[in-house]
């Protein structure tokens, strides 16, 4: 049961393309919820970290006015094009190409300028990087978000996290699968806050987000990947059943 009401995101119900376009769970819903929690303002500068085909980016651009740089050093898996190059045509279907910029770049090495942003926002993202660089290496891209930030800039994180509980025996063999697996991805929400503020953040707000589990079955039902193979990611949330997985959310803020 949500206790957030959204407004922006239900004007866009073509959830296919949606999350053709976005990664992991949440699509637009995920990037209204982080937006208002952010207090997002029209003019200001945005910075979206790991921004994929940048779905999200122009959505925040076009629904709350804001100046968003997306940064993303990835390819995409379906055609092997750059991401950024996905935003950029992403922003003219969007209407908002003079709002977005895209630059093949990742954390901890963007080469902005200290002070640069209102705002950074990172969904679906850093998980990653705690297991390519490990625990370090998401702590540096922590403090390089830190450092770009403007002071008393806003930082919301919104990442794929497990509820604070044992994984269930049952569930392990199919969260433990492969590299990027999601025992190796996912942490807790507690573990998540406690590196946020070692980087020198002040939380705001944290928590699971209310509508987690719906964003997840909404994944399964409607990410082309899941469709492509449904013994993958969707066997994996069938035998879950909102037992251990979920999805978590950090407002951080920078003193001034």
């Amino acid at each position: 049961m949500t206790n957030f009401q959204y407004k922006k995101s239900t004007k866009y119900t073509d959830y296919d393309t949606i999350y053709e376009q976005c990664s992991g769970p949440g699509g637009l819903q995920l990037a209204e919820f982080m937006a208002e929690k952010m207090g997002l303002l029209p003019g200001k500068k945005l910075l979206d970290v790991g921004s994929n085909r940048g779905w999200q980016t122009c959505f925040m651009a076009k629904e709350y006015g804001v100046f968003a740089v997306g940064i993303d050093p990835w390819d995409d898996r379906m055609e092997g094009n750059p991401m950024v190059e996905h935003m950029r045509k992403n922003s003219r279907l969007w209407g908002v190409e003079d709002l977005i910029l895209g630059i093949k770049v990742g954390v901890p090495d963007t080469n902005f300028a200290s002070e640069s942003f209102d705002y950074v926002y990172s969904t679906t993202a850093l998980e990653m990087v705690r297991v390519s660089q490990g625990i370090e290496g998401y702590l540096e891209a922590l403090k390089e978000i830190y450092r770009v930030l403007k002071p008393g800039g806003i930082f919301g994180l919104g990442e794929p996290m497990h509820l604070d509980v044992p994984v269930p025996s049952d569930l392990e063999p199919y969260i433990s699968q492969d590299e990027y697996s999601w025992k190796e991805c996912f942490r807790s929400l507690s573990e998540t806050t406690k590196l946020i503020r070692e980087a020198g953040f002040e939380i705001i707000e944290d928590g699971y987000a209310p509508d987690a589990w719906q964003w997840w079955t909404d994944f399964a039902k409607h990410d082309p990947f899941c469709k492509q193979d449904s013994d993958d990611d969707p066997k994996t949330l069938e035998v879950d059943g909102g037992r251990w997985t979920s999805f978590g959310y950090v407002i951080a803020r920078k003193g001034e």
